[in-house]
């Protein structure tokens, strides 16, 4: 369920997105947080900073235990966070078993030479929670840039760390909430703010860190009541009348927020919880699901205030819908697959159906457009290629050991793959 909980955009066209500091109107957004890394070659946060497109990137598109593994790794303890790849190092997070309690840990290991640069402790935990039985204490995906590198463990803490030795550089506690089975969503990196979704059992909440300084900046209270309040959400952020909102997925309902502030600008309502899957946005719309049980994605316009629901809900499809995953946007088509291994391909703008299949398998992993393809990964290894068409093609699959829950990162021409015990760095090998 989670990226893994993690859970988890995009771009308006095969070629670009929207840069990410342009002032855009309604009907354009931006996708949340990538500082104008695109077209860098750097994957230094949750599905990168183009929204799951690998741009520039081909790594091959055959792969095995023993076939085109430049590197492999064994990773200590258990996260479903993501690599971070930033100039040429690999950034990890994990939770390590102590006895009763944790270590919860981030590592540096180079990119070129799988050789481990630095390990350190972020925060030792007397006692281990209880977090459901597909999450780790180490889900969140880090965000690494040139002078920081940020990880977070949900309620466990939240750290900035110097990226040359793993220094801490502050650690912040104050995001104490009750989680239930664990948490799951990524920071989202912004004008020199985290947001972050806090959905426990109890008074949630959306909050902002301060990134120079880990104070808490805002924190607003979730204002629809609901009978189950806990989440895993990551927020998108999209630019709208000149303003940066902070668009959070919640239970039985989405809110944007102002990033300044923290006010509360509009909400649309939908029953869920458990919500997973980051918000993707196309043409002044963001697409989202909103519950976990009973997946459904909704579209609605951006923009209003108060309750929007009557107003600018787009379109809704709940046939094949992930709980977990989250879609990908290529041109304005959308792609994803749903947790019992179902792919479908639908209109962005219309949610009309161009293909429904099975891939078989469970899914936790978020797909990527890499190679002009559609890469789905399985729980269990299985990749498959799909042609990104209103035909459904495969177009190659490939296999490898070990559970896979974590999306896939790309760096110079190579894929770095997470399984359940090792770091893989797959990469073209020369005969």
């Amino acid at each position: 369920m989670f990226e893994l909980l993690a859970a988890w955009i995009l771009g308006l066209t095969l070629s670009g997105l929207v840069d990410f500091f342009d002032e855009v109107s309604p009907g354009e957004v931006s996708p949340g947080g990538n500082d104008q890394l695109e077209g860098t070659g750097q994957w230094s946060e949750f599905r990168g900073p183009s929204g799951a497109h690998a741009v520039g990137h081909h790594p091959p598109m055959e792969w095995s235990d023993t076939q085109n593994i430049e590197w492999k790794v064994p990773i200590q303890g258990l996260g479903w966070s993501s690599p971070s790849v930033h100039r040429g190092v690999v950034y990890l997070t994990t939770a390590v078993p102590k006895g009763e309690g944790l270590s919860l840990r981030a590592m540096a290991i180079e990119a070129g030479s799988g050789k481990n640069l630095w390990d350190i402790e972020v925060k030792r935990v007397e006692k281990i929670p209880a977090i459901h039985a597909k999450n780790s204490h180490a889900s969140p995906t880090p965000i690494v840039r040139d002078d920081a590198v940020y990880v977070h463990f949900g309620a466990l803490g939240t750290a900035k760390l110097r990226p040359s030795d793993g220094v801490i550089e502050w650690l912040c506690e104050e995001l104490d909430y009750p989680p239930v089975h664990g948490s799951g969503g990524s920071p989202v990196l912004r004008d020199n703010k985290l947001a972050i979704i806090c959905d426990g059992s109890a008074n949630p909440f959306v909050c902002a860190l301060d990134a120079g300084s880990g104070k808490v900046v805002w924190r607003t209270p979730r204002s629809v009541s609901a009978r189950i309040s806990h989440s895993f959400g990551t927020v998108a952020m999209a630019v709208v009348d000149g303003r940066t909102q902070v668009l959070a997925p919640g239970p039985d309902h989405m809110a944007a927020y102002d990033l300044e502030d923290g006010k509360e600008l509009w909400k649309v309502l939908a029953p869920g919880w458990s919500v997973v899957p980051q918000p993707v946005l196309l043409d002044g719309m963001v697409i989202y699901n909103h519950d976990y049980d009973n997946p459904e994605l909704m579209a609605v316009r951006l923009g209003g205030q108060g309750d929007v629901t009557q107003s600018h809900v787009v379109w809704r499809s709940a046939r094949g819908a992930p709980s977990t995953p989250t879609p990908l946007l290529v041109g304005s088509e959308l792609y994803f697959v749903s947790d019992n291994g179902i792919a479908s391909c639908v209109d962005a703008k219309t949610g009309e159906r161009h293909w429904m299949e099975r891939l078989g398998g469970n899914y936790s992993a978020s797909p990527v457009y890499v190679n002009e393809r559609v890469l789905f990964l399985s729980e269990d290894g299985v990749a498959t290629w799909v042609k990104p068409s209103v035909e459904y093609t495969v177009v190659g699959k490939n296999e490898l050991t070990g559970r896979t829950f974590a999306t896939p990162s790309f760096y110079q021409d190579a894929m770095f793959l997470r399984t359940d015990e090792h770091l893989l760095k797959i990469s073209q090998q020369k005969n």
